[in-house]
């Protein structure tokens, strides 16, 4: 895996507001875990845009350092760089997203990632590390099976049901899908990942090759957009908000999102915007 520079690991934990350095500890990982969401939206909008990048450990460090995301090869690929460079045990596994109406699945579409650490009583500990979901976990999740309340949404780790010795993650019934399950053996590198990469990212049979979708999670709340239209799930429920101007949309982005679009230039936005909404008025044509 790779390591980081002491100047890449402070310019990462100023990105996403985290002062200084810290022991590998499980507070500071929760603290880690819970910036990282917040700062870091998961999208598909340079898939949309026809400008992805690519899923290497460094390349997408590089990619958070330059003020960009990712979904998430990007988003955990550069965590897991960012942990194991300060010092934490952090392990890769093969992982399925189950999205709905589909069955559970490992076909390493999706990057999984855990994390040893010892406890007061020196006995080690497995905790679940992802901030490369849509809808993510806020916190890290024990590896222990059981229901966790993180408000708005809630989450189950269970055994799984599609290989020996893995766990699910099942995601809240109000979220985008059903659950991702994980494979217990550790990968050592990304090359497995690569063409599922390039599948997702240039194929017309991609999911997410015509859809701009860009989420991301606060403590009390998540929030997603969707071409023109703007979820926030909270604790007084859903609120769904239509985004027409190109203006809006920019400053949702920016200000929500925390996407800028920062190596796009006006040209490149406006083409953007104008995809964007195109799509949106058909939306709406098959809706009215």
């Amino acid at each position: 895996m790779y390591t980081m520079t002491k100047e890449e690991i402070k310019a990462y934990l100023n990105r996403i507001g985290i002062p200084e350095v810290q022991p590998p500890t499980l507070s500071y990982l929760v603290e880690l875990h819970k910036a990282n969401v917040k700062h870091l939206s998961w999208q598909t909008l340079d898939i949309f845009a026809r400008k992805p990048a690519a899923i290497g450990f460094q390349e997408s460090v590089q990619l958070i350092l330059h003020g960009r995301s990712g979904y998430c090869f990007h988003l955990n690929g550069a965590f897991s760089a960012l942990l194991h460079s300060l010092g934490y045990k952090v392990s890769l596994h093969h992982a399925g997203v189950q999205p709905l109406g589909a069955e559970p699945r490992i076909n390493s579409f999706h990057l999984g990632l855990t994390v040893n650490l010892l406890n007061e009583q020196q006995e080690d500990e497995v905790w679940i590390v992802d901030v490369g979901l849509g809808d993510m976990p806020y916190e890290p999740l024990p590896l222990l099976m059981g229901t966790y309340e993180q408000t708005p949404l809630r989450y189950k780790v269970m055994e799984s049901e599609v290989i020996t010795n893995g766990w699910r993650l099942e995601h809240d019934p109000l979220a985008s899908f059903v659950g991702v399950d994980f494979a217990p053996t550790v990968v050592q590198d990304l090359e497995e990942f690569r063409p599922k990469h390039h599948f997702y990212s240039r194929s017309v049979e991609s999911p997410w090759f015509n859809l701009f979708l860009i989420r991301q999670r606060q403590a009390l709340e998540a929030n997603e957009l969707r071409g023109c239209i703007w979820k926030k799930r909270g604790l007084n429920g859903l609120e769904k908000i239509e985004l027409d101007k190109k203006s809006q949309w920019l400053e949702v982005l920016a200000d929500v999102f925390g996407e800028p679009l920062v190596n796009y230039s006006h040209q490149e936005r406006d083409e953007l915007w104008k995809r964007v909404l195109a799509a949106h008025m058909e939306w709406k044509k098959i809706f009215d």
